[in-house]
């Protein structure tokens, strides 16, 4: 339930899908590991489905459907599969044609940091892909981000609340009510939901439709980050009048 003497402090956005443009292109590199490495049988709806999830992860996932012996399933080739991926992807943020921020991203970001708004952004990739992507977008130590976390720099990636309680810590932020999560991805709304936040937001700008974000019980569904701005200031006017209303309520 939304609290609405609650105010919002952090703002956790996802990259891929949802704040960077992917036509798909990262379900297509993830497939394509597993290509190289004899897994010719795995789909691109597979790598779809395990799009934002920490990729090792992902991947033991995957190998569990196509390995009847679970032991066959080792370290090494995990190891193997994910460094396939990480060099297809680093190679594609780098050179590739069309890799920019979403439409309404940086603008989104600048509004909410104006109403005093922390922004975040958390990945299911690896620390080393991130850095080639905000590099190339222009986000790299840049005043638009006020953190970043990777899947690779905690103990546990999404749907686990690991991350999102990694920016809360680094803010001083102690209540996940004041935090919203915005993603394109079932485990985005999943991390969301497990960390107790305020609002867990789905967008239908990248891997899933309206009717499958809508199965994973998301607060709400939007179709581009604008979309965003009125549910927040909304929820800034509640808090205000109940504010009025209630002298000695805590924000």
């Amino acid at each position: 339930m939304i609290q609405i003497n609650k105010t919002i402090k952090l703002a956790v956005f996802d990259m891929a899908g949802t704040t960077i443009k992917d036509n798909s292109n990262v379900a297509e590199a993830f497939q394509e590991a597993f290509l190289i490495h004899g897994f010719g049988q795995v789909t691109l709806e597979e790598a779809q489905e395990k799009m934002g999830y920490p990729k090792p992860m992902a991947i033991r996932e995957i190998l569990g459907k196509h390995i009847s012996n679970r032991f066959e399933i080792r370290d090494e080739l995990v190891d193997a599969i994910h460094t396939s991926f990480v060099s297809s992807m680093m190679a594609y943020y780098r050179d590739a044609e069309g890799i920019a921020p979403m439409e309404d991203a940086e603008e989104v970001f600048r509004e909410l940091q104006e109403l005093g708004i922390i922004i975040g952004l958390d990945t299911g990739f690896s620390r080393d892909i991130t850095d080639v992507i905000l590099e190339r977008v222009g986000w790299k130590n840049t005043p638009l981000l006020d953190i970043t976390v990777c899947s690779n720099e905690v103990e546990n990636g999404r749907p686990y609340p690991d991350m999102i309680h990694t920016m809360m810590e680094m803010f001083d932020i102690v209540d996940p009510q004041e935090v919203i999560k915005i993603g394109d991805t079932e485990v985005d709304v999943n991390q969301g939901l497990n960390t107790g936040c305020l609002m867990s937001i789905a967008v239908t700008t990248g891997a899933f439709k309206r009717e499958e974000l809508s199965k994973h019980h998301p607060t709400h569904i939007i179709n581009s980050l604008k979309e965003i701005l009125p549910l927040v200031k909304a929820h800034i006017l509640a808090v205000a009048e109940s504010n009025q209303k209630n002298p000695g309520s805590i924000i």
